[in-house]
Protein backbone atom coordinates (compact mmCIF):
# COMPACT_ATOMS: atom_id res chain seq x y z
CA UNK A 1 0.00 0.00 0.00
CA UNK A 2 1.39 3.30 -1.37
CA UNK A 3 1.36 5.64 2.81
CA UNK A 4 4.13 8.18 3.31
CA UNK A 5 5.90 7.90 7.14
CA UNK A 6 4.95 11.03 8.79
CA UNK A 7 8.48 11.98 8.14
CA UNK A 8 8.14 11.81 4.35
CA UNK A 9 5.36 13.75 4.22
CA UNK A 10 7.23 16.39 6.36
CA UNK A 11 10.23 16.54 3.71
CA UNK A 12 6.97 16.53 1.08
CA UNK A 13 5.64 19.79 2.81
CA UNK A 14 8.52 21.89 3.90
CA UNK A 15 9.53 21.27 0.09
CA UNK A 16 6.32 22.60 -1.51
CA UNK A 17 6.06 25.48 1.62
CA UNK A 18 9.88 26.42 0.28
CA UNK A 19 9.46 26.28 -3.68
CA UNK A 20 6.23 28.20 -3.37
CA UNK A 21 8.20 31.01 -0.92
CA UNK A 22 10.74 30.95 -3.47
CA UNK A 23 8.95 31.69 -6.80
CA UNK A 24 6.47 34.15 -4.83
CA UNK A 25 9.12 36.20 -3.54
CA UNK A 26 11.41 35.90 -6.96
CA UNK A 27 8.19 36.67 -9.22
CA UNK A 28 8.42 41.03 -8.88
CA UNK A 29 12.26 40.72 -9.17
CA UNK A 30 12.03 38.44 -12.13
CA UNK A 31 9.05 40.69 -13.71
CA UNK A 32 11.61 44.10 -13.11
CA UNK A 33 14.74 42.24 -14.76
CA UNK A 34 13.08 40.71 -17.56
CA UNK A 35 11.36 43.95 -18.15
CA UNK A 36 14.65 45.85 -18.08
CA UNK A 37 16.23 43.71 -20.31
CA UNK A 38 13.82 43.20 -22.97
CA UNK A 39 13.07 46.96 -23.32
CA UNK A 40 15.98 49.22 -22.18
CA UNK A 41 19.05 49.28 -24.06
CA UNK A 42 22.05 50.50 -21.26
CA UNK A 43 25.20 50.19 -20.72
CA UNK A 44 26.24 46.86 -19.06
CA UNK A 45 22.89 44.93 -19.90
CA UNK A 46 25.16 41.98 -21.17
CA UNK A 47 26.60 41.62 -18.04
CA UNK A 48 23.46 41.78 -15.44
CA UNK A 49 22.16 39.37 -18.23
CA UNK A 50 25.24 37.04 -17.39
CA UNK A 51 25.01 37.70 -13.67
CA UNK A 52 21.10 36.63 -14.34
CA UNK A 53 21.83 33.60 -15.40
CA UNK A 54 25.47 32.49 -13.63
CA UNK A 55 23.31 30.40 -11.36
CA UNK A 56 22.67 27.93 -14.59
CA UNK A 57 26.04 27.38 -15.53
CA UNK A 58 27.98 27.34 -11.80
CA UNK A 59 28.07 24.43 -10.05
CA UNK A 60 25.60 24.26 -7.27
CA UNK A 61 27.65 23.84 -5.07
CA UNK A 62 29.22 26.70 -5.89
CA UNK A 63 25.95 28.63 -5.62
CA UNK A 64 25.57 27.05 -2.18
CA UNK A 65 28.63 28.54 -1.18
CA UNK A 66 28.35 31.84 -2.32
CA UNK A 67 25.22 32.44 -0.64
CA UNK A 68 26.70 30.60 2.54
CA UNK A 69 29.71 33.47 3.04
CA UNK A 70 27.62 36.12 2.06
CA UNK A 71 24.50 35.48 4.18
CA UNK A 72 25.90 33.22 6.85
CA UNK A 73 26.12 34.33 10.52
CA UNK A 74 29.61 35.68 9.64
CA UNK A 75 28.87 37.03 6.12
CA UNK A 76 28.07 40.90 5.39
CA UNK A 77 24.37 40.48 4.81
CA UNK A 78 23.94 37.72 6.81
CA UNK A 79 25.06 39.79 10.19
CA UNK A 80 23.18 43.22 8.92
CA UNK A 81 20.27 40.99 8.74
CA UNK A 82 20.50 38.79 11.79
CA UNK A 83 21.96 41.60 13.77
CA UNK A 84 18.82 44.55 13.32
CA UNK A 85 16.17 42.41 11.64
CA UNK A 86 16.81 39.29 13.19
CA UNK A 87 16.19 37.62 9.80
CA UNK A 88 18.56 34.28 9.82
CA UNK A 89 19.15 32.58 6.65
CA UNK A 90 21.59 30.21 7.65
CA UNK A 91 20.79 26.68 8.44
CA UNK A 92 16.81 28.12 8.15
CA UNK A 93 13.94 27.08 5.52
CA UNK A 94 14.15 30.60 4.55
CA UNK A 95 17.34 29.92 3.78
CA UNK A 96 16.82 26.75 1.77
CA UNK A 97 13.68 29.08 -0.10
CA UNK A 98 16.50 31.79 -0.71
CA UNK A 99 18.85 28.97 -2.80
CA UNK A 100 15.66 27.87 -4.36
CA UNK A 101 15.37 31.10 -5.57
CA UNK A 102 18.48 32.07 -6.15
CA UNK A 103 18.76 28.89 -8.55
CA UNK A 104 15.24 28.97 -9.82
CA UNK A 105 15.66 32.79 -10.69
CA UNK A 106 17.15 32.49 -14.41
CA UNK A 107 14.53 30.38 -15.60
CA UNK A 108 11.80 33.03 -14.43
CA UNK A 109 13.43 35.89 -15.91
CA UNK A 110 14.15 33.88 -19.64
CA UNK A 111 10.78 33.12 -19.95
CA UNK A 112 9.26 36.04 -18.43
CA UNK A 113 11.71 38.04 -20.75
CA UNK A 114 10.65 36.26 -23.99
CA UNK A 115 7.36 36.97 -23.78
CA UNK A 116 7.53 40.88 -22.55
CA UNK A 117 9.92 40.57 -26.23
CA UNK A 118 6.88 38.95 -28.12
CA UNK A 119 4.40 42.12 -27.67
CA UNK A 120 3.52 44.21 -30.18
CA UNK A 121 5.19 47.45 -28.93
CA UNK A 122 2.35 49.60 -31.25
CA UNK A 123 -0.48 48.02 -28.95
CA UNK A 124 1.84 50.03 -25.46
CA UNK A 125 2.14 53.59 -27.66
CA UNK A 126 -1.72 52.99 -28.85
CA UNK A 127 -1.60 53.34 -24.86
CA UNK A 128 0.40 56.28 -24.68
CA UNK A 129 -1.31 58.48 -27.00
CA UNK A 130 -4.59 58.15 -25.15
CA UNK A 131 -3.03 59.20 -21.85
CA UNK A 132 -1.85 56.64 -19.96
CA UNK A 133 1.35 56.86 -18.13
CA UNK A 134 4.13 54.59 -18.31
CA UNK A 135 3.51 52.26 -15.49
CA UNK A 136 -0.41 52.43 -16.40
CA UNK A 137 0.56 50.92 -20.00
CA UNK A 138 2.62 48.50 -17.83
CA UNK A 139 0.20 47.08 -15.35
CA UNK A 140 -2.99 47.42 -18.16
CA UNK A 141 -1.47 46.18 -21.36
CA UNK A 142 2.41 44.77 -21.05
CA UNK A 143 1.78 42.59 -18.30
CA UNK A 144 -1.55 41.56 -19.10
CA UNK A 145 -0.43 40.61 -22.47
CA UNK A 146 2.31 38.79 -21.27
CA UNK A 147 0.76 36.89 -18.39
CA UNK A 148 1.04 33.24 -20.19
CA UNK A 149 5.07 34.05 -20.60
CA UNK A 150 4.71 34.97 -16.17
CA UNK A 151 2.83 31.78 -15.92
CA UNK A 152 5.10 29.61 -17.43
CA UNK A 153 7.83 31.22 -15.55
CA UNK A 154 6.46 30.77 -12.21
CA UNK A 155 5.91 26.97 -13.09
CA UNK A 156 9.18 26.67 -13.83
CA UNK A 157 10.86 28.25 -11.45
CA UNK A 158 8.54 26.58 -8.88
CA UNK A 159 9.81 23.07 -10.59
CA UNK A 160 13.23 23.66 -10.31
CA UNK A 161 13.09 25.12 -6.64
CA UNK A 162 11.18 21.90 -5.67
CA UNK A 163 14.18 19.67 -7.10
CA UNK A 164 16.98 21.80 -5.87
CA UNK A 165 19.53 20.17 -3.92
CA UNK A 166 23.09 21.31 -3.95
CA UNK A 167 22.79 24.71 -3.73
CA UNK A 168 20.45 23.95 -0.32
CA UNK A 169 22.37 21.40 1.22
CA UNK A 170 25.45 23.43 0.51
CA UNK A 171 23.99 26.54 2.38
CA UNK A 172 21.34 25.12 4.92
CA UNK A 173 22.26 21.96 4.93
CA UNK A 174 20.28 18.44 5.95
CA UNK A 175 17.73 18.99 9.20
CA UNK A 176 15.22 16.68 9.10
CA UNK A 177 11.97 18.83 9.76
CA UNK A 178 13.96 22.24 9.29
CA UNK A 179 15.73 22.07 5.86
CA UNK A 180 15.54 18.68 5.05
CA UNK A 181 13.96 19.54 1.34
CA UNK A 182 11.77 16.32 -0.98
CA UNK A 183 15.52 16.00 -2.68
CA UNK A 184 17.38 15.71 0.22
CA UNK A 185 15.61 13.22 1.83
CA UNK A 186 15.73 11.24 -1.07
CA UNK A 187 19.81 11.54 -1.17
CA UNK A 188 19.28 10.49 2.59
CA UNK A 189 17.48 7.65 1.95
CA UNK A 190 19.77 6.02 -0.68
CA UNK A 191 22.65 6.13 1.80
CA UNK A 192 20.48 3.54 4.34
CA UNK A 193 20.55 -0.10 3.85
CA UNK A 194 16.47 -0.46 2.95
CA UNK A 195 15.59 2.56 2.14
CA UNK A 196 14.77 1.64 -1.62
CA UNK A 197 11.02 1.77 -0.55
CA UNK A 198 10.84 5.10 0.93
CA UNK A 199 12.98 6.51 -1.64
CA UNK A 200 10.55 5.08 -4.56
CA UNK A 201 7.31 6.70 -2.52
CA UNK A 202 8.99 9.47 -2.62
CA UNK A 203 10.16 9.97 -6.21
CA UNK A 204 6.67 8.92 -7.41
CA UNK A 205 5.37 12.47 -5.35
CA UNK A 206 8.00 14.34 -6.95
CA UNK A 207 7.29 12.94 -10.63
CA UNK A 208 3.01 13.84 -9.64
CA UNK A 209 3.66 17.46 -8.47
CA UNK A 210 6.54 18.55 -11.32
CA UNK A 211 3.67 17.19 -13.60
CA UNK A 212 0.89 18.25 -11.96
CA UNK A 213 2.16 21.94 -12.10
CA UNK A 214 3.43 21.29 -15.96
CA UNK A 215 -0.53 20.36 -16.64
CA UNK A 216 -1.69 23.29 -14.54
CA UNK A 217 0.58 25.87 -16.41
CA UNK A 218 -0.24 24.86 -19.53
CA UNK A 219 -4.01 25.09 -18.52
CA UNK A 220 -3.54 28.32 -17.36
CA UNK A 221 -1.24 29.64 -20.15
CA UNK A 222 -4.25 28.28 -22.73
CA UNK A 223 -6.55 30.47 -20.60
CA UNK A 224 -4.72 33.78 -20.18
CA UNK A 225 -3.98 33.25 -23.95
CA UNK A 226 -7.67 32.97 -24.79
CA UNK A 227 -8.51 35.87 -22.67
CA UNK A 228 -5.72 38.46 -23.84
CA UNK A 229 -4.81 37.67 -27.40
CA UNK A 230 -8.67 35.54 -28.50
CA UNK A 231 -6.93 32.41 -29.61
Amino acid sequence: MFELTPEEWTAVALSLRIALVATVVALPFGIAIAWLLARKNFWGKALLDGVVHLPLVLPPVVTGYLLLITFGRKGAAGAFLADNFSIVFSFRWTGAALACGVMAFPLLVRAIRLSFEAIDRRLEDAASTLGAGGFWVFLTVTLPLALPGVIAGMVLAFAKALGEFGATITFVSNIPGETQTLSAAIYTLTQIPGGDAAVGRLVIVAIVIALGALVASEWFARRAGMRYHGD
